[in-house]
C-alpha cells in the first residue's frame, strides 16, 4: 500500500493549490488530509467517506477547502483556495481501513497508512 501526496507550492495568500494523493494497493474507506506546521502537533483538515459524497472539514478551512476522491481509483484531491499564511504546514494524505461516515473529525491515530507530505507555504 502507497500514498504519494503531490501538489504543494510557494504561493501568495489569496492564490490556490490542488493537492493530489495517488493510492495503490487496494481501496479505502476513508481518507483524509491533515497537515502539521512547525512546532504544532499533526491536526485534521478534512475528510471523505469511501462513496465520496460524505465531507467533514475543520472549522478553519470550511468554505475555502474541497475533498474529493476520484471515481475509479482511490485518488484523493483537495482543492485550496482563497490561501492564508497560516494555511502553511506540511501536508498528508491518510486512509483508513475502517468504515468511516464523513461526519467528523479523523484522528491521526486512527488512520492506518500515511503518504509522504507535500509542503504549503503560504506568503503574506
Amino acid at each position: 500500500v502507497q500514498l504519494q501526496a503531490s501538489g504543494g507550492g510557494l504561493v501568495q495568500a489569496g492564490d490556490s493549490l490542488r493537492l493530489s494523493c495517488a493510492a495503490s494497493g487496494r481501496t479505502f474507506s476513508g481518507m483524509g488530509w491533515f497537515r502539521q506546521a512547525p512546532g504544532k502537533e499533526r491536526e485534521f483538515v478534512a475528510g471523505i467517506n469511501r462513496s465520496g459524497v460524505r465531507k467533514f472539514y475543520t472549522d478553519s478551512v470550511k468554505g475555502r477547502f474541497i475533498i474529493s476522491r476520484g471515481n475509479a481509483d482511490s485518488a484523493l484531491y483537495l482543492q485550496t483556495n482563497s490561501l492564508k499564511p497560516e494555511d502553511t504546514a506540511v501536508y498528508y494524505c491518510a486512509a483508513m481501513s475502517k468504515a468511516y461516515g464523513g461526519n467528523y473529525a479523523l484522528s491521526p491515530d486512527g488512520m492506518d497508512y500515511w503518504g509522504e507530505g507535500t509542503q504549503v507555504t503560504v506568503s503574506s
